[in-house]
């Protein structure tokens, strides 16, 4: 397989989805305890990046899999990355299964390291990441996708990362709120990327029978909540940094907002995946990555 059909395959492009939020927990440990674990935080990067590109390919799999009636077939053999370059989907099936068990063990001995609050919260990612595109009903296939990829990847991520570092200075409750509204800016940008996706394949959703949350909304209403999360999440960083969640210089990444706003009413002009779908990964990047950035300068001027 080459390179860059692998690439596709496991969406190595969205791969920010995760390292930022990975990133912004590292920081917010330093922040308030001062403290950093690194092979506990190098083994959670790698076993995180690990399942977040099994979890892409495995929803590739999957669609290829359930495409078999007659509307979906030009989906499946044009579209689907596995039918477009001709991949073998039983190799593909074991490349899944490998990076999830080695992802495992590798959270397995983080587990044995810092205590059993990480092994709840790997399961429930475990759980989210299997159910996001396996089993009878995938996740993406109904209205809750949103959010449970903002949460998942914008939260959980997140929180995994302070408890990595911080699991020997303050128990998971004791910071699991601030790091809930920590996060809220990552979590409404990457619950916004995936509703874009939705509002721009929603004729090809209905013909393949999924019910995102589009197919209730409607696209109006959709694109009234792709701008709300975004207000949301400049919201939840504003809290965040009231509640001495973060440090105050997080606030500079509010500066993103007009770019945010600009990009918004680009795509609520024309929804379309080829033309303005990016704009939505560009917000994400541009965000998450403001964000990281303001929380690091603030961490180290301590402002």
């Amino acid at each position: 397989m080459r390179p860059a059909v692998l690439f596709e395959l496991v969406e190595l492009k969205a791969k920010t989805a995760s390292v930022f939020p990975f990133l912004l927990g590292t920081l917010y440990a330093w922040y308030h305890y001062h403290v950093l674990h690194l092979p506990e935080l190098i083994i959670f990067f790698i076993a995180m990046l690990l399942f977040n590109m099994a979890v892409d390919a495995n929803d590739n799999y999957q669609d290829y899999r359930r495409a078999t009636k007659t509307q979906a077939l030009a989906f499946r053999e044009k579209t689907n990355i596995i039918g477009r370059e001709h991949l073998n989907p039983r190799a593909i099936g074991w490349l899944i299964a490998a990076m999830m068990t080695v992802s495992a063990i590798l959270g397995l001995w983080m587990v044995s390291r810092t205590g059993w609050p990480l092994l709840w919260l790997g399961l429930f990612s475990f759980a989210v990441g299997y159910g996001y595109a396996g089993g009878p009903r995938p996740i993406s296939t109904t209205p809750f996708g949103e959010f449970f990829s903002g949460f998942t990847m914008g939260f959980v991520i997140t929180l995994i990362a302070v408890y990595v570092n911080a699991f020997s200075q303050a128990s998971l409750s004791a910071f699991a709120w601030p790091v809930f509204l920590a996060s809220g800016l990552a979590q409404a940008a990457i619950a916004a990327l995936l509703l874009a996706n939705n509002i721009a394949d929603e004729a090809e959703d209905k013909a393949l029978g999924r019910r995102t949350i589009v197919y209730y909304l409607g696209r109006q209403k959709s694109l009234l909540l792709f701008k709300a999360l975004y207000t949301a999440g400049y919201i939840s960083l504003l809290l965040a940094v009231a509640a001495q969640a973060l440090p105050k210089l997080a606030l500079l990444a509010i500066l993103t907002a007009p770019v945010v706003i600009k990009n918004v009413r680009g795509f609520e002009a024309n929804p379309d995946k080829q033309k303005t779908f990016k704009l939505a990964v560009k917000n994400l990047l541009l965000t998450t990555l403001a964000l990281v950035v303001a929380v690091g300068l603030g961490v180290w001027t301590h402002i």
